[in-house]
C-alpha cells in the first residue's frame, strides 16, 4: 500500500486477481452424465472451458466388429439411451443399405412412428432436466409424467422401457399389439394442451428468459464450422434437417409426410403463431433459441406420429422380419446418417463377406455439439455454464461409446 499525496488518510491498494482452475464434474448433476469440465476463471468470469470425456467409454465400435449385424442392435441402444429407437433405426438402415434390402411399406411407417415418438420422449427429458439445471423442479416432474406414458407404449410393443432393440435390420421384432394405436392417439390428444403448460413454466417465464436469452450465443458460421447438428444447428438459424436433406435411403422414410423444418426464418419460426413469441432479449443462436427449437419440434413430431398412424393403418402386409443372424453382408462399405433428437447420428459399416462386420464406426452428434463449449462459454459467468451445457442436450453414452 502507498499513501496518496502524502495524506495518510487516503490509502491505495494494488488489487490483483489470480486465475482459478475449477473442475465441474464428472459427478456434477448439470453435466448430464459423466462429463468433466475444466473451467479457468478470473473471479466469476469464465475465460476457458475444456471438456474432458472418456469416463463412459465401452469400446462399442470394437464390439461391433466381433458380433453379427443383428447382434449389435442392443449395443446401439446404449449409445443415446434417451433415444434408443433412433439408434436402432440408424444401424438397421446402414445394414439394409449395404444389403440393398427394403422393408415393406407398413414397416416404413412403423419406423417413422417409433422414431418420432422417441423424439418426443427425448425432448421432454431435455426440457425437464434443463429446468432442473436452472433451479426449477416443476417442469422436470411434468416432463417425466408425459414421458412415462410414451414408455408405457414402448413397453407394450417390445417389453422394454429404455433400451428397446425393437427396430432391427430387416424390419422390427414384432408388430403393434391390438389397441396400441388407439392408446397412442389418446396420449397425443392429452399431450397437446400440456405443451402450453410447458411454455408457461419455462419458455415465457421471465426468470428462465433472463437465465438463457443472450447466453452462449453460437453464430451460424461457427455452428457449421464445428460440425454441429440438430437443434443446436437449427437454433443458430441454419435450415438443415436430414429428414429432408439427408441420404435418400433415409429421406425415403419421410417421402410422403408433410412437415416443416423448425428453424427461424425472417424472425419467425414455423409454429410460433400458437406459442410464445421470441423475447426481445433473445439472440439467434443463444441458449433460449436452442431450447425453443426442441419445444417446437415436439409439436412437429406429434403431427408426424399422427400421419404415421394414418399411413400405417392404410398399409397392407407386414412390418418386415428381422434378418437371420447368419445373413452374410456383401463385400463393401456403407455410411448413413439419420436425424436423431440430438442431431446427425452416423453409422459406418465395412464388410468382408461375413455376417460379422470388418469395421464399425459411429459419428456422434453430441460429440460435435460439445466441441463448441470453449467458444460459447468464454466470457460468461460460472453460474451460466449449466445453462449453456443444458441447452446443448448432450448424452455421454454416444460421445464416449
Amino acid at each position: 500500500m502507498a499513501s496518496h499525496l502524502g495524506d495518510p488518510r487516503v490509502v491505495e491498494f494494488d488489487v490483483r486477481t489470480d486465475e482459478m482452475l475449477i473442475n465441474m464434474g464428472p459427478q456434477h448433476p448439470s453435466t448430464h452424465g459423466v462429463l468433466r469440465l475444466a473451467l479457468r476463471t478470473d473471479g466469476e468470469i469464465v475465460s476457458e472451458a475444456t471438456p474432458h470425456i472418456g469416463y463412459l467409454h465401452r469400446c462399442a465400435e470394437k464390439i461391433g466388429e466381433n458380433l453379427s449385424h443383428r447382434q449389435y442392435i442392443p449395443y446401439t441402444d446404449r449409445m443415446d439411451y434417451l433415444a434408443a429407437m433412433n439408434m436402432n433405426l440408424g444401424w438397421a438402415l446402414v445394414v439394409e443399405k449395404l444389403l440393398k434390402h427394403e422393408v415393406p411399406e407398413r414397416g416404413r411407417h412403423l419406423r417413422v412412428l417409433m422414431a418420432e415418438l422417441n423424439r418426443i420422449a427425448s425432448h421432454l427429458v431435455a426440457m425437464g432436466t434443463y429446468g432442473l439445471d436452472l433451479g426449477s423442479f416443476t417442469p422436470f416432474l411434468y416432463a417425466f409424467r408425459e414421458r412415462e406414458r410414451i414408455l408405457d407404449l414402448f413397453e407394450e410393443v417390445c417389453g422394454a422401457r429404455l433400451t428397446y432393440s425393437y427396430i432391427t435390420p430387416g424390419g422390427a421384432t414384432g408388430d403393434l399389439t391390438e389397441g396400441w394405436l388407439e392408446k397412442c392417439e389418446a396420449f397425443l390428444d392429452q399431450l397437446a394442451p400440456v405443451i402450453e403448460e410447458y411454455h408457461t413454466l419455462l419458455t415465457s417465464n421471465a426468470v428462465f428468459i433472463r437465465r438463457t436469452a443472450g447466453i452462449g450465443v453460437l453464430s451460424a458460421e461457427m455452428a457449421i464450422d464445428y460440425g454441429t447438428s440438430g437443434p443446436v444447428l437449427r437454433g443458430s438459424g441454419v435450415d438443415y434437417d436430414l429428414r429432408r436433406d439427408g441420404d435418400p435411403w433415409y429421406t425415403g422414410l419421410y417421402r410422403d409426410y408433410k412437415y416443416e423444418v423448425i428453424v427461424q426464418k425472417d424472425g419467425h419460426y414455423p409454429k410460433d403463431r400458437d406459442y410464445p413469441p421470441v423475447p426481445a432479449e433473445a439472440v439467434l443462436g443463444d441458449s433460449w433459441h436452442r431450447f425453443y427449437v426442441r419445444m417446437l419440434e415436439v409439436v412437429q413430431s406429434v403431427e408426424l406420429v399422427r400421419q404415421a398412424m394414418e399411413r400405417y393403418r392404410a398399409a397392407k402386409g407386414d412390418c418386415g422380419a428381422p434378418l437371420k443372424l447368419t445373413q452374410r453382408l456383401p463385400k463393401g462399405e456403407a455410411y448413413l446418417e439419420t436425424e436423431a433428437p440430438r442431431g446427425q447420428m452416423g453409422f459406418f459399416l465395412v464388410a468382408d463377406g461375413n455376417a460379422i462386420p470388418w469395421r464399425v464406426r459411429v459419428r456422434s452428434s453430441s460429440f460435435c455439439n460439445l466441441s463448441i463449449t470453449h467458444e460459447v462459454c468464454r466470457g460468461c459467468l460460472i453460474a451460466d455454464v449449466p445453462a449453456v451445457i443444458g441447452s446443448l442436450d448432450i448424452v455421454m453414452g454416444e460421445i464416449d461409446r
